[in-house]
């Protein structure tokens, strides 16, 4: 390698990202690990200095792994880091996107892209009111989520009242995240029961695929799922967490050449490189809607044998050129 400044890698949850150090240290690559519950930065620092660019893979469902605390220190960080000059991807535009499901409903409706109508709360005693005009069932999500955490279904008033009256920390009791706000908005029959996602590299499209739901579990992390729709387990090293999700499958999928182009807006106007976008089709009318904006991408397990090639490979080419780093031949 002809580049003396590594990558910096960093991130929050050690197994999703396996596979990418894996093909890092494959090639030879030159990168160091910030491990961010370890992390911690001066104003005084030079970052332009230690690293040829900053890869952010902080995920917003950090909090549902005790570490919270780690969200808004990353804002911190990544302003710190393009202060100085510091190429960084997925950074502090992309990073407050992604912290915000409300706000992505505002970026979508400005963009007039298909959303499930929703309405933004602060406390639970407003979500009756906030609920009145739509159609039920209904979801009450954290506004700052991630791999489904607080997702909660409700199919009627008294189970919404329910859980308004529930003791706070309750398992019954909504769950607002660590901004105190939440979405009160519909929830979407998936058709033919599989929602999708769409991935892109570099702001372009790079694969879709269809997780096959049972509409028991919001947590459709695609490095999770390790189940093909042909009932074949996927190559267990592959998968990021040791234990796939019951019922759950995927398989590849090509989208319609109008869904890529909303995906490709949506990530364009959201300053994120690198991330996935998931949509639904109603299986009420056949409206396509978009309902989550992911910067933090977790490749599919196994891509190979899910859709063809190893996104990863894919995913280091384009981290060795943003970083100027080219292969001595």
């Amino acid at each position: 390698m002809s580049q003396t400044l590594p990558i910096a890698i960093y991130y929050e949850q050690p197994n999703w990202f396996k596979p990418l150090f894996a093909e890092l240290d494959r090639r030879g690559t030159p990168y160091v690990k910030l491990f961010a519950p370890e992390h911690f930065y001066s104003p005084e620092d030079h970052p332009e200095q230690k690293y040829s660019l900053v890869f952010n893979r902080m995920s917003p469902s950090a909090w549902n792994r005790s570490h919270g605390d780690q969200i808004f220190y990353t804002l911190g960080f990544l302003e710190h880091l393009e202060s100085r000059g510091v190429k960084v991807l997925n950074g502090f535009k992309a990073f407050s996107s992604e912290l915000s499901k409300a706000g992505q409903l505002v970026l979508a409706d400005k963009l007039g892209i298909a959303y499930p109508k929703a309405r933004v709360i602060h406390r639970p005693e407003q979500a009756v009111a906030a609920a009145e005009g739509l159609r039920w069932p209904i979801v009450v999500k954290p506004n700052i989520g991630g791999s489904g955490a607080g997702v909660k279904r409700f199919d009627g008033l008294s189970q919404l009242r329910h859980a308004i009256e529930a003791e706070p920390g309750s398992p019954d009791a909504l769950q607002f995240g660590l901004d105190s706000t939440a979405l009160v908005q519909e929830f979407i029959p998936a058709q033919d029961a599989h929602i999708v996602r769409v991935e892109v590299l570099n702001g372009k499209f790079l694969y879709a695929i269809k997780v096959h739901i049972t509409g028991e579990t919001f947590d459709l992390c695609p490095a999770d799922i390790c189940r093909t729709t042909t009932g074949t387990d996927l190559n267990r090293g592959a998968c990021a967490i040791d234990a796939p999700k019951t019922g759950i499958t995927v398989e590849g999928y090509q989208p319609p050449a109008d869904a890529i182009r909303d995906v490709e807006l949506l990530m364009q106007h959201s300053g994120i490189d690198i991330g996935g976008v998931e949509y639904i089709t109603d299986s009420r009318d056949g409206t396509r809607y978009y309902y989550d904006i992911n910067a933090l991408s977790n490749f599919v397990a196994d891509g190979p044998n899910v859709i063809g090639f190893d996104p990863f490979a894919k995913l280091v080419d384009w981290l060795e050129v943003e970083a100027g780093i080219t292969a001595n031949v």
